[in-house]
Formats: structure tokens, sequence, C-alpha cells
């Protein structure tokens, strides 16, 4: 038992140095969390922890290899202090062994729906060729902002996953982040002319801009697409646009 305090504190750094190592260097799971810039540092900081474990045991074997067998052992600080301890490996295990999932639904639905004029004016060209593949930010930011109506007559493709409404109304929908999941926020566009999907299925949506509302208004968002084909899809590795 005494053993197993006093490596404590290089079994904790292993375990979360794994961790992170894990979700960063050896899959893509980081992406559920942050974006792909972060991926260097996350990979230094978690081989940074693992060789601080290896520097933390080697010390402590050493001390114990040195120390007076005859000796009584320091207790100031108690058995609770390391047992408690303990509790921190908890994080570490949990994503070690079972990563938390993407945000979803859940953290969509979270956020108001209340949008103001972001400034009303013309956006570049869309390139030529239907459907046209537009990320969830991008098409509700034509379909509320631009003065051009450049969404008008194209096809589009949009890929996210399936929100409700309690009124089995459905969207599409991503989130969007700047830095990681903490500042998620929504991105989505309501679908009609086809069924929903159950919630939390990834899809790709093909169909034409519907327009409604005045443009920068409340009754512009969400915007709305005539859908043509929904199509299940895989989950991306990076679930997330960048905002």
């Amino acid at each position: 038992m005494a053993a197993v305090r006093r490596y404590g504190p290089a079994v904790l750094l292993a375990l979360v140095g794994a961790a992170i190592l894990r979700v960063s260097l050896f899959s893509d799971l980081y992406l559920r969390y942050v974006q792909a810039g972060l991926r260097p540092y996350l990979v230094a900081s978690g081989a940074v922890l693992v060789l601080l474990a290896v520097v933390v045991g080697t010390l402590v074997r050493t001390a114990g290899e040195l120390e007076n067998p005859h000796s009584h052992p320091d207790h100031s600080h108690g058995p609770a202090g390391p047992r408690v301890a303990w509790f921190l490996t908890l994080p570490a295990l949990a994503l070690l062994l079972f990563p938390p999932p993407a945000l979803g639904s859940y953290s969509a639905e979270r956020e108001a729906a209340q949008r103001s004029a972001r400034g009303i004016g013309t956006f570049p060209a869309l390139p030529a060729g239907n459907p046209l593949d537009l990320t969830l930010g991008e098409f509700g930011s034509r379909a509320v902002y631009d003065s051009g109506r450049s969404l008008r007559g194209r096809t589009v493709r949009l890929t996210g996953f399936v929100t409700r409404d309690a009124d089995g109304t459905w969207y599409v929908t991503r989130l969007l982040v700047s830095c990681c999941a903490a500042d998620a926020t929504t991105a989505k566009t309501e679908v009609r002319g086809a069924g929903a999907p159950p919630v939390d299925t990834w899809v790709a949506v093909t169909g034409t801009w519907h327009p409604q509302g005045e443009l920068g208004s409340a009754a512009a968002w969400p915007p709305v697409l005539d859908a043509t084909s929904v199509q299940r899809v895989r989950q991306p590795d990076n679930p997330y646009e960048k905002r």
C-alpha cells in the first residue's frame, strides 16, 4: 500500500499524458474537443507529462533505495491525502478508455435562435457547378444577409446532424467553434420536403434555398432548404465547422 501511495503522482501523470496522446497522437478523437491546429500542442503536452511521470517514478525509486530501512516514515500528510488524490485518476481513465462523444443535438438546442443583423451586404460569387457543397455557416450567412441573393437558383448540399423541434420541424445542424468545443455555437437549416431521420443522425441534404423573411431579420432565421434528397453519411473526423 505504501508503494502505491509513493508512486501515485507518477501514475497520475502517466495516465493523463497517455490519455492526451491517445486522442491527439494515435487518433483523431481530439477533433471532438478542439480545432485541428491545436494538435501539436496536445501531443507535446502529453509527451511532457509522460516524461515527467518517468522522472518522478525514477526519483521516488531512488529515494526509496537510499532510505534507511529502520527509519520511521513521515506521516505528516496522513493517509487521506493520497487516497483523495487517486480520485484525480478517474477523469484521465475516462478519457483514456471512454472518450466523450462530440457535441450534438442537446448542445445545439441550448443556444437561443435569436440573432441580430450582422450587416447586410453582397458576398463573393459562388463557384460554378451543382450541387454545390457549402458549410452550414456559409449557407446561413448568405441566406440571411446576402443582398445579392447568390443562393437563388442554386442546388446546394449541406452536411450535418439532425435536430428536431417539438412540433416535428427538423434541421440539418452543425456546431461552429473558434478554439474548442467550449465556445461552440450553432448553425442550422430547416429542411422541408423530406422526412426526418432520427435525431443526431449525420446526413447530407441536397436541395434549393427557400427565401423567407426580410434580410437580417429574425424571420429570416433559421434559413430553409427545400430538399430533393437526404442521404445518411458517416460522421466526419472533424464534426465541427470553423467559426
